[in-house]
């Protein structure tokens, strides 16, 4: 028998998995009620408290399924959800996002320009972003590697106060990388 090929793209949850229980779905025997304005009317059987939102003319939302006895409020359900989505879309906007800046190097940099580079440095550090150095060889440079490691070092060093190194400095093709981060001190 020949086996089948299983699909390499993810089966999405069904659309309801994560929402709340309403009106029949609602599984337990006696929950807490609250009413529209947001009264505690104590615990209820679950056909009393259906009934109770018919009359209202909302729904029977179950809020805090894992409480005993459930928690269920008297409420429309269509706003109910448009609440939830907006709360998450609150959320993932105020997630904390840290970029990366990038500063450019060569071994024959000058400690002018090296200074400069590490004013720029700092201000990136200070807004709270990762700082990568892209130290580039060219020609006969390539053979002298440890001019390299001197250079990120020296210029880690200019920013001792303020990151600290991540990502050691490592050499791929042409070119050398570092990266430093923010510390906690001010």
């Amino acid at each position: 028998m020949i086996g089948r090929r299983r699909s390499r793209i993810p089966v999405p949850p069904p659309e309801h998995a994560n929402r709340a229980r309403v009106n029949d779905k609602i599984r337990a025997l006696q929950v807490r009620l609250i009413d529209q304005d947001g009264e505690q009317l104590g615990v209820l059987t679950i056909q009393d408290a259906l009934r109770k939102a018919q009359e209202a003319g909302f729904d029977l939302v179950e809020v805090a399924p894992d409480a005993k006895p459930p928690v269920c409020k008297i409420q429309d359900y269509s706003k109910y959800l448009f609440e939830l989505q907006k709360k998450e879309r609150m959320a993932k906007s105020n997630a904390h996002k840290v970029d990366t800046k990038e500063v450019r190097l060569r071994p024959g940099t000058g400690d002018g320009d090296l200074e400069i580079k590490a004013k720029h440095a700092r201000e990136f550090l200070a807004e709270g972003h990762k700082v990568s150095l892209q130290l580039r060889f060219r020609g006969r440079e390539m053979s002298h590697k440890e001019l390299g490691v001197e250079m990120i070092r020296k210029f880690a060093l200019l920013l001792v106060d303020v990151a600290k190194i991540e990502q050691e400095p490592r050499s791929e093709g042409r070119g050398m990388n570092a990266l430093l981060v923010p510390t906690g001190k001010k």
